[in-house]
């Protein structure tokens, strides 16, 4: 457990190191959060209470969407890029064959990636929305508890979908086609774009019961305090479970991997 808390530690070093890219990362999520804040002021003007939220409700959400955007890895897991290239090169037979275990590795690393931004990319945003919009914020500490126990399970979630896309580069030519389709995907059905509760029928249904809802629309109805008692738990269950789930499949893709390793280095 020491050398991944140490691994951790490390993450959150290497990331704090680049503070020119973090403060253009905050003046962009910025930038684009006043962008969509206008453009949600006139979709709920014509519609108030869409998806059953309030105009300071739905301006709230703009801003944890921009806040959690590097967090929980909405449009990128900030290591896959990295991950690929050493599978690419051939690299990653060195870390196979090292005494730690390899997604516990990077997902110790990108826990400290994910602290970083939090503080780095994430508050700054989040006040400076507020101070122009004075949207809805959580009624008392323990809703913000409650907040960020749904941000760090999101970040979990979001890890495990990243490692799968990265793994996949074992067996495609690249990783590039993986990666494009897990960043339009999390775009869309993060709720990035519009909150998942606004699809319509089955396609709303289907979105809100994918991985990705645990990134962005569990944390920010956390956050608004749609879920109280059972059904906060049931939140948190429901991001626990694909956690589990996708962390397993990531195990099996590791293993397949090793074994594949074993094989030609044999």
């Amino acid at each position: 457990m020491r050398l991944y808390a140490t691994v951790a530690a490390g993450g959150f070093r290497r990331h704090a190191t680049y503070r020119v890219a973090t403060a253009a990362g905050v003046f962009t999520n910025t930038v684009f959060g006043f962008i969509l804040s206008y453009t949600y002021i006139a979709l709920w003007d014509e519609r108030p209470q869409l998806g059953g939220y309030s105009m300071d409700d739905a301006l709230a959400y703009v801003w944890i969407g921009q806040a959690l955007i590097t967090v929980c890895g909405l449009m990128g897991g900030g290591f896959e890029e990295e991950l690929i290239e050493r599978i690419r090169t051939g690299d990653i037979a060195v870390d196979l064959y090292r005494p730690a275990d390899l997604q516990a590795w990077w997902f110790s690393a990108n826990l400290g990636r994910s602290g970083y931004q939090l503080l780095g990319r994430g508050v700054v945003p989040m006040l400076v929305g507020w101070l122009a919009f004075r949207f809805t914020l959580p009624a008392g500490p323990g809703s913000w508890l409650a907040f960020l126990l749904a941000v760090a399970l999101g970040s979990v979630v979001g890890f495990a979908i990243w490692y799968l896309v990265a793994m996949s580069a074992f067996w495609l030519l690249d990783g590039q086609g993986a990666t494009q389709v897990a960043w339009l995907s999390g775009l869309f059905f993060s709720g990035m774009l519009l909150p998942l509760n606004v699809f319509p029928g089955t396609l709303g249904e289907v979105a809100r019961a994918l991985p990705w809802a645990s990134l962005l629309q569990v944390p920010a109805d956390v956050y608004l305090g749609k879920y109280e008692g059972r059904g906060l738990a049931g939140a948190y269950a429901f991001q626990g479970c694909w956690a589990l789930v996708l962390f397993g499949a990531g195990r099996a893709a590791q293993r397949a991997a090793t074994r594949k390793v074993v094989v030609q280095g044999g």
